[in-house]
C-alpha cells in the first residue's frame, strides 16, 4: 500500500523524509490551514516521489499557478468543488511539461454520508480520496468507521485518510484484506505523526512504512 504524507512545508523535515521515500507529499494551499504553505519549501525531490497540491474552493487560475510555480503532479480538492470544476481542470492549460495533472477529490466521511455522492466524480478524478467529516474542511485527527466503505460502489481508486497512526498498522493490513481495500491506493497520513504543525516525526514515519511492508 503506498503512502501519502501530507502537510509538510518545512525544508530540513522534508530532506529528512525523503530517504523514506513516500509515494506522495502533500502541500497544503488553504489559508486558513495551520499547514499553510506561505514559502513554498527550496528542496529537490525526486519526480518518483509525487508533489500533491491541496486546496479548498480555489480559482482555477490559482490552481493553475501553484501548479506551474512549483510543478505539482496532482491537485487535492478538499472544498466543495463540482464535477464540472473538475472537468475543467482537467482541460485546463498549465505549462506543457505538467499539462497531465492529476485531480483527486476528497470526501468528508461520516455514518450518514452517500456514497451516491461520488458518482458524478468517477469519470473526472484520478484518485478519490475518503476523510473523516469535521466542522471544517481538512483533517479533524480522528478515523471514521473504515466499515462504511463497503457503500462505495465506484471504480475510481481510492485514497484513505482520516487520523491514521503508527498503531493503526495492525487494522490497516487487516483492512487491506478486505474487498473495499481492492480499489484503495495508498494511505494518507499528516497529523498523528506530528510533533508540531508541519513538522513530522520521521522515526514514526519510518516505522509505519516498515510494518506496511
Amino acid at each position: 500500500m503506498k503512502i501519502k504524507v501530507c502537510g509538510m512545508r518545512d525544508s530540513e523535515n522534508i530532506s529528512s523524509l525523503l530517504a523514506l521515500k513516500p509515494d506522495f507529499i502533500g502541500f497544503i494551499f488553504y489559508e486558513k490551514s495551520k499547514r499553510f504553505v506561505t514559502k513554498f519549501p527550496n528542496v529537490e525531490i525526486p519526480s518518483e516521489i509525487k508533489k500533491v497540491g491541496v486546496f479548498v474552493n480555489a480559482k482555477p487560475d490559482e490552481v493553475s499557478q501553484k501548479v506551474n510555480d512549483y510543478q505539482l503532479d496532482y491537485v487535492q480538492l478538499h472544498g466543495n468543488e463540482t464535477p464540472e470544476y473538475c472537468e475543467h481542470l482537467q482541460r485546463f492549460k498549465f505549462d506543457s511539461a505538467f499539462h497531465n495533472i492529476g485531480i483527486i477529490k476528497a470526501f468528508s466521511i461520516a455514518d450518514d454520508f452517500d456514497f451516491g455522492k461520488t458518482v458524478p466524480y468517477q469519470d473526472c478524478c484520478d484518485y478519490l480520496l475518503f476523510d473523516t467529516k469535521g466542522k471544517d474542511y481538512g483533517g479533524t485527527g480522528l478515523k471514521f468507521n473504515w466499515e462504511l466503505i463497503k457503500k462505495y460502489k465506484g471504480s475510481t481508486p481510492y485514497f484513505l485518510s482520516g487520523g491514521i497512526g503508527l498503531e493503526d498498522t495492525n487494522e490497516l493490513m487487516s483492512f487491506s484484506k478486505t474487498p473495499e481495500a481492492n480499489f484503495c491506493v495508498a494511505v494518507d497520513v499528516n497529523s498523528r505523526f506530528e510533533t508540531g504543525p508541519g513538522i513530522k516525526n520521521i522515526e514514526k514515519l519510518n516505522e509505519f512504512k516498515f510494518n506496511l511492508l
